[in-house]
């Protein structure tokens, strides 16, 4: 017998929330992100403004709306790596993965839309900190390696500013093939 990963109620939850992003992004490109509300936002996609908050902390994180999924993957590539699998390449394959996400057809405007907001700018300023935080966390937490805190740290700073740069570079994947050996160079010194 099939157990079902999830259930109805958390597939609900999960069409409701993905419901208000698409929403929320769609407004946002149409009209302007700083003159679209939180009740805009919820009265066009049909929700209470209560509801809206119990699935985003904010405004912003309407247009980061898959920011605890890139922070898991993030986490991920160091946790769920096999057993003897060196950590560079692993994160690099993980990087490389979102960069091709965030630079997907459709994904212009969103970023033109974030460039032109403060509030969005620093908002994805802080996310990539909170990032950098939980990657160095678990760089620290696995016993197969024997890196400072400090070096971890730093690495989970460069590979988030891997990602940032390759994200907004003309050529992602030769960004990263021209940034990656110099992370791996400086782990290898750690």
């Amino acid at each position: 017998m099939t157990v079902p990963t999830t259930g109805r109620r958390e597939r609900k939850k999960a069409a409701t929330r993905q419901k208000i992003a698409d929403t929320a992004l769609r407004l946002f490109l149409e009209r302007g992100y700083d003159t679209v509300g939180i009740r805009d936002v919820a009265a066009e996609a049909d929700v209470a403004v209560t509801t809206l908050f119990s699935h985003f902390a904010s405004k912003e994180a309407l247009v980061f709306e898959q920011d605890d999924d890139f922070e898991r993957r993030l986490t991920q590539a160091v946790t769920h790596r096999a057993p003897h699998e060196p950590l560079i390449p692993a994160l690099r394959r993980e990087i490389q993965e979102m960069v091709r996400h965030c630079t997907a057809d459709g994904t212009v405007p969103i970023y033109r839309m974030i460039d032109a907001s403060r509030a969005l700018r620093e908002y994805e300023e802080s996310m990539r900190l909170r990032h950098a935080e939980s990657l160095a966390a678990a760089l620290v937490a696995d016993s197969g390696l024997t890196q400072s805190a400090t070096a971890c740290r730093t690495i989970a700073r460069f590979v988030i500013d891997a990602y940032a740069l390759a994200r907004d570079a003309a050529d992602p994947d030769a960004a990263l093939d021209e940034i990656f050996p110099m992370i791996e160079a400086a782990w290898a010194v750690a």
